[in-house]
This record gives C-alpha cells, sequence and structure tokens, in this order.
C-alpha cells in the first residue's frame, strides 16, 4: 500500500526532516507520499475526501472536523506550545501570568494577522479575546499563508501576529518585531501539533501506525537533542533559509516528543471546551473519540521528553 501523509509547510514539524532524510520507506517498508497542504482546516478537508492516512495536525482543527463527523483520531504527540505573539518594535515585551492582558490591551484598534480560521493559532487568539473583553477592539485578519504575514507585518498593515515559531523568527528578521509573550506560557502544554490517522488506517495497519510513531519518535529525538543537526537538514533540503534560521525557530519553542502526556491530553480538552464557547463546534467530544492511545502505549517507553 501507499501511506499517504498530510504535513504542513512548517519546517520544525519532524514531517521535514524525514522528508529531507529521505528514508523513510525504506525503514517502513511500504510506499510513502507527502502531500503539502496550507493550513490544518486544509488537512482536515483532505482526510474528509478519504484523501490522507496519516496526517500532521494542530488538535484544534482536528477537533472541529471530528465534531462534525471527520473519521480520525490522534495517535501521537509531536510538538507542545508552538503557538507565539509577536509584534512591532514599539509594544512592550511582557513575562508575568498578568502581562498576556497587557499584551493585548496595547493593541485595541489595531490588527493583527493569523493563520487560518480554525487553526490553532486563530482559536488561540480567539480566546484570549473573549477572555480580555476585546472582541470587536481588535480586528484579526485570518492569512491562507504565513509568508502573508510577514509581509503585513513589515508593511505595517497588522501590529501583531499570532502564529509559528517560524512565523516569530521571520517578524523579527524581516519586519524588525519581535516575541511579546513566552508561548511556554500562553497556554502551558497546548498541542500545537500530533499525529492523526484515519478510522480505517487505525483498523487496519496498526503495525504500520507503530512503524511510522517510532520513525517520527526517533526525528524528534533529533530536534531536541541535536537542534543543529536537523537545522543543517532542513535548511538543506528547504533551500531557501538558512541552518541559522532553522536553528533559531527550534529554540523559540523546543518541546518535542511522540508521548500523549498527561498534560497534552488536558491542555487538548480545555481547548475542547474553548471550541464549543466560542462557537467554532456544537457538540462535545469525549477523550475517547480524540485520541486513539495504544499504538503510542506500545511503541514509546514510559514517561516523556517535552
Amino acid at each position: 500500500m501507499t501511506l499517504r501523509i498530510g504535513h504542513l509547510s512548517t519546517f520544525y514539524h519532524t514531517s521535514i526532516l524525514l522528508i529531507a532524510e529521505g528514508n523513510v520507506e525504506q525503514r517502513l517498508g511500504a510506499s510513502v507520499e507527502w502531500r503539502l497542504f496550507g493550513t490544518g482546516p486544509d488537512i482536515v478537508q483532505a482526510f474528509e475526501r478519504g484523501d490522507l492516512d496519516i496526517a500532521y495536525v494542530g488538535l484544534p482543527p482536528a477537533m472541529i472536523g471530528m465534531a462534525r463527523g471527520s473519521r480520525f483520531k490522534c495517535v501521537a504527540g509531536g510538538h507542545i506550545e508552538g503557538t507565539v505573539i509577536s509584534g512591532g518594535a514599539s509594544l512592550k515585551e511582557e513575562s508575568s501570568p498578568e502581562g498576556l492582558k497587557r499584551v493585548f490591551g496595547q493593541l485595541k484598534g489595531k490588527s493583527i494577522g493569523v493563520p487560518g480560521k480554525g487553526s490553532i493559532h486563530d482559536v488561540i487568539l480567539s480566546d484570549c479575546l473573549d477572555r480580555f473583553g476585546l472582541k470587536g477592539d481588535i480586528e484579526v485578519i485570518n492569512y491562507k499563508w504565513a509568508d502573508m504575514i510577514t509581509e503585513a507585518m513589515a508593511k505595517h498593515e497588522v501590529a501583531a501576529a499570532v502564529g509559528t515559531p517560524a512565523l516569530a523568527v521571520a517578524i523579527r528578521r524581516y519586519a524588525g518585531g519581535k516575541v511579546l509573550y513566552p508561548p511556554s506560557m500562553l497556554w502551558p502544554s497546548n498541542p500545537s501539533y500530533g499525529i492523526v490517522a484515519s478510522d480505517e488506517m487505525i483498523q487496519r495497519s496498526g503495525a504500520l501506525i507503530e512503524g511510522f510513531i517510532s520513525v517520527h519518535e526517533e526525528a524528534s529525538s533529533v530536534m531536541r537533542e541535536r537542534p543543529e543537526e536537523a537545522a543543517g537538514k532542513i535548511a538543506s533540503y528547504i533551500g531557501i533559509v538558512e541552518p541559522g534560521f532553522v536553528a533559531e525557530t527550534i529554540a523559540i519553542s523546543p518541546r518535542y516528543c511522540a508521548q500523549l502526556t498527561p498534560a497534552f491530553v488536558s491542555a487538548t480538552m480545555e481547548f475542547e471546551k474553548a471550541l464549543r464557547r466560542l462557537g467554532y463546534t456544537k457538540r462535545e467530544l469525549s477523550e475517547r473519540e480524540i485520541f486513539e492511545s495504544s499504538f503510542i502505549g506500545r511503541v514509546h517507553p514510559p514517561g516523556d521528553h517535552y
């Protein structure tokens, strides 16, 4: 069979490292077809069309799909705390729990750029605006591609951005911006991406899922323990970024692992509540509807590496 794997252009995901290394097919003993998508919601739609077997995706867009009947589950973790708030040089940075409200308070009457509606970054931004009573006071502009947000920052079309560590580095380097709030404090243990598999794949190809999770975890260990090596391989494959840019991106939020930890699951279930409160979904999802943890339980040793 051919394993169809959906992924984003987000180069700090292990997908890009695995593509760069070029030996996944040999290690899995199966043909692999990598499919690139612009956003997490695009990946969910591909699952609904029956076009994917496995994918890298943020858990909020995955849950939006699950709530409307998409048939897939999260089988492994990947990375946590991958949403970063960046802004122009004139804005004030904060680093305390109460400082988050002040970060958004200084953006009243301004615009914030964020990836597509339903992405994890969009949900986190919506939750912050709702909690701080700022809906309507700050304009939210959703962009399909992250490089469009960097350009908007450089042209002063938006005052701030909410997105990936790679976007934060791009804004710092090319738009004179800076990180306004530590990603680890924004929503602790938030599931920036996990590995999801279709229900059909889960039922008929458990061994292949376990094999892929093992390969993914090995790549995660390279990201954690040898980031300079990972950065070199990723930059060489992409060709338009240099290793320093990739290494800087990894350093902003370096928490990688395949394990489905209690904290990862708990943060996901908090997102599930937020999705309903904010109107992204209409029905409650149980933990069993979101996660299938049997595979990671057989592959990953006790504990985690986040």
